[in-house]
């Protein structure tokens, strides 16, 4: 399975030196979202929710290479990193790059209109850098001000844009259109991508891609292991968990509502 699922997840390549390139992927992107943006062909369903996926017989071939690599590859690093770092350490590598993440956080939750959940954006990103050291440590949620994520793909499906098809690319994993061009735009606007790439420290945004994935395997490789354990289907039941998830946070429902499976666009 490999940003963003990629808020989903799914996951950390960065768009590199080349500003225009990427900015011509998230123009095509955003067209392509326009012609998909209503349910097309071989819907299938996951509780209420309409799920678009005419791609399926090349996703399941996708899917299948992610697997094999998350078992060859990924889940092995992941439980060397588990058991070198201890969990103080992991969590304070979280919190640290959910506190990287507060500008485009904030952002969305301006475009939004969502005023409450900006604010505490705020509101996390001063006590956490101030008081938590840099944010390794989230004393504003210890103060009950939560960590809420949000991403373009989420404020997409705010201003009423559909998932449109459902994708799975290799490495980063399963998501939609809607969610992949989300995620195409947040990278694009990071502000520390900007930042690092203008005085030419492009190795310290890979770096923190790289950590950045290594969070997110580390985050949800159980959840995934036992999914694959209690499903007759594991493709169908990985795309369903992904949907009832997204659900979730566009309604600014608690995710763990929802089935516990972690989007890759929360990266």
């Amino acid at each position: 399975m490999g940003h963003t699922m990629l808020n989903s997840t799914a996951i950390a390549i960065p768009l590199g030196k080349n500003i225009n390139l990427a900015l011509v992927m998230a123009i095509l992107a955003s067209f392509v979202l326009a012609s998909c943006s209503s349910t097309s062909e071989h819907p299938v369903m996951a509780g209420d929710i309409i799920i678009s996926d005419p791609l399926e017989e090349n996703n399941r071939r996708v899917f299948a290479f992610n697997s094999a690599v998350d078992k060859a590859v990924i889940h092995p690093v992941v439980k060397g990193y588990r058991t070198v770092v201890p969990k103080p350490a992991r969590s304070g590598l979280t919190n640290f790059l959910r506190n990287l993440k507060s500008p485009i956080t904030f952002a969305n939750q301006v475009l939004q209109g969502d005023v409450e959940g900006a604010t505490n954006v705020v509101l996390r990103a001063v006590v956490n850098t101030l008081v938590g050291v840099g944010g390794l440590f989230d004393v504003a949620g210890y103060e009950g001000i939560e960590y809420e994520p949000e991403d373009f793909g989420q404020t997409l499906a705010v201003w009423g844009v559909d998932h449109g098809p459902y994708l799975v690319v290799p490495f980063l994993g399963p998501s939609s259109m809607r969610d992949y061009a989300g995620y195409a735009v947040d990278s694009f606007a990071d502000p520390v991508r900007w930042y690092l790439h203008n005085i030419e420290k492009e190795s310290l945004y890979y770096a923190k891609a790289g950590a950045d994935y290594l969070d997110l395997r580390h985050s949800f490789m159980d959840v995934l292991e036992d999914l694959e354990a209690s499903s007759i289907d594991y493709y169908a039941a990985v795309r369903a968990t992904y949907y009832q998830r997204r659900e979730a946070l566009v309604n600014d429902e608690d995710p763990s509502a929802a089935p516990a499976f972690p989007s890759y666009d929360d990266f």
